[in-house]
């Protein structure tokens, strides 16, 4: 019954984050009243301000979507070489030690649920997402055209990574306990310790967790927008194609 009630609720969670990823026909409201001095585009022509940001704004709600998805699913970031969650390096030489003992598999047991718990607590950037998105100024757009590969996705991480530490962390918390990488942790730790002439050594594993599913998430969203940027398959939408294809 305890399991039930859990994955219930976690059903639940998943849902109410999954409502709140930037919606596009809300994002783009507005945009016509924007003012519409023409700016020079990559390829030379030229196009108004409002289409530009509408494009900006579409292109980042289209990457987050698609990186939030990628990393939510089983296996999102553990499946991932890129961005999955390794040993702390605090506590590496305890993982060497207790490898070379005969406990591999508590090893791998810590490291596997470190990433399940930030599978679990992914799609709550959603939220925060989308309200950097809306409140994107046309000073921003400006900044982020006459940037590099991954300009939006930098003044995203400036604008939304502080909020998102503080949201995720207590979910990555609670996932940590619940998918079993405390008591991982604390096995992998305790046969360690037995070793003769070895010391203690911790780390604060809900601030090591949500900083590496921060660090991989906005890596994702980075490589959705270097897509969009320079692959035509990847712009999904008119608009994209006409702010990104010129």
């Amino acid at each position: 019954m305890r399991r039930l009630i859990a994955g219930l609720l976690a059903v639940t969670l998943s849902c109410s984050a999954w409502a709140q990823l930037p919606n596009l026909d809300g994002l783009l409201k507005g945009l016509g009243n924007l003012p519409k001095p023409s700016v020079q585009t990559s390829g030379g022509g030229l196009q108004d301000e409002a289409t530009t940001g509408a494009g900006i704004k579409e292109a980042l709600a289209v990457g987050t979507e698609r990186a939030v998805r990628e990393l939510s699913a089983v296996d999102g970031y553990f499946g991932n070489e890129v961005v999955k969650i390794l040993m702390p390096s605090s506590i590496q030489k305890v993982a060497d030690v207790a490898r070379k003992i005969g406990f591999q598999r508590q090893v791998d047991a810590f490291i596997l649920s470190m990433n399940r718990a930030a599978e679990a607590a992914a799609p709550l950037a959603a939220g925060h997402f989308s309200n950097a998105i809306r409140n994107m100024t046309l000073q921003d757009v400006r900044a982020i055209m006459a940037g590099g590969n991954t300009a939006a996705t930098d003044f995203f991480r400036g604008k939304t990574s502080d909020d998102l530490y503080q949201a995720l962390k207590p979910v990555v918390s609670r996932k940590i306990e619940e998918v079993g990488a405390t008591r991982a942790y604390k096995e992998m730790i305790g046969r360690y310790e037995k070793v003769p002439f070895m010391s203690g050594q911790s780390v604060d594993l809900d601030d090591y967790v949500t900083r590496k599913s921060l660090d991989g998430l906005f890596f994702m969203v980075g490589e959705e927008e270097k897509k969009i940027r320079s692959n035509p398959l990847a712009r999904t939408t008119d608009l994209l194609k006409s702010v990104f294809g010129r």
